[in-house]
C-alpha cells in the first residue's frame, strides 16, 4: 500500500478544521457588523479600551459617547472601537 495514503485522513482533518475556523470567523464578523450598524442614541456601550458610556451621536465612522453624566464629559471614538453593546437605548431613555 502506498505510504501517502496514510496522510490522506490527516489532510482531510486539516481541511475540515480550517473550514470550521473560517466559517466561525465569518459568523463573528457578520454579528459585529450588524451590532455596529444598529448603534443608536442612548445605547450603553463598552469600547475596546474599556471605556463605558452612552451613545450621544452616531456619524458615518464615528461615535460620540457621554462617559460622565455629572461633568457632561464626551469622548469621540471610531465606530470600530466599540466592543459590545451593554444595553439598548430604549430601556435607558425611559
Amino acid at each position: 500500500m502506498n505510504p501517502l495514503l496514510y496522510l490522506l485522513p490527516i489532510l482531510g482533518l486539516f481541511v475540515f478544521m480550517m473550514w470550521t475556523s473560517s466559517s466561525s470567523q465569518k459568523k463573528e464578523k457578520r454579528r459585529r457588523e450588524e451590532m455596529l450598524g444598529n448603534l443608536q442614541r442612548h445605547d450603553k456601550v463598552q469600547t475596546i479600551g474599556g471605556v463605558i458610556g452612552s451613545v450621544i451621536e452616531v456619524k458615518d465612522g464615528e461615535v460620540v459617547l457621554k462617559v460622565d453624566e455629572s461633568n457632561n464629559i464626551k469622548m469621540r471614538f471610531a465606530r470600530s472601537a466599540i466592543q459590545t453593546v451593554l444595553s439598548d437605548g430604549v430601556e435607558d431613555a425611559t
